[in-house]
């Protein structure tokens, strides 16, 4: 299976991040993940690393509800900042939302490549990495 170099992790609850980023580093296939709490903390990243194509990440797991910035307000401005990474960014919208109006709206925005609902499992992480270019 291929590995990627960085992932960032945007999600509030600490306790899933610790879950989360224990898989991620049990599979041995991501060499580095960045956690923010907020999607304001990940685009203030994204924007001080934008002209560096090799430091953005291939993978970006986002929660939908979050404090400061939530994940929905965070697509708008990830949209705005036109990044130009030399091989696309892989967005997931992970939560534990199962409202079907969040699940069809993920399906509307075109630089989502899909939903989770959480937990993330080992077996989904894996999947997931498979859509990595």
């Amino acid at each position: 299976m291929k590995s990627i170099q960085s992932l960032l992790l945007v999600d509030d609850d600490s306790f899933y991040q610790f879950a989360t980023r224990s898989i991620i580093q049990q599979t041995a296939l991501v060499s580095q993940v960045k956690i923010f709490s907020n999607g304001l903390d990940a685009i203030n990243f994204l924007r001080a690393i934008r002209h560096k194509p090799k430091e953005l990440p291939q993978v970006i797991l986002l929660d939908i509800f979050m404090p400061v910035m939530d994940g929905w307000e965070f697509l708008e401005e990830y949209k705005a900042l036109q990044l130009k990474p030399e091989k696309p960014i892989v967005i997931y919208m992970v939560s534990s939302s199962i409202d079907p109006r969040d699940i069809e709206r993920v399906r509307t925005i075109p630089s989502v490549s899909g939903y989770i609902i959480k937990p993330i499992t080992r077996e989904r992480f894996l999947e997931l990495l498979k859509t990595v270019h």
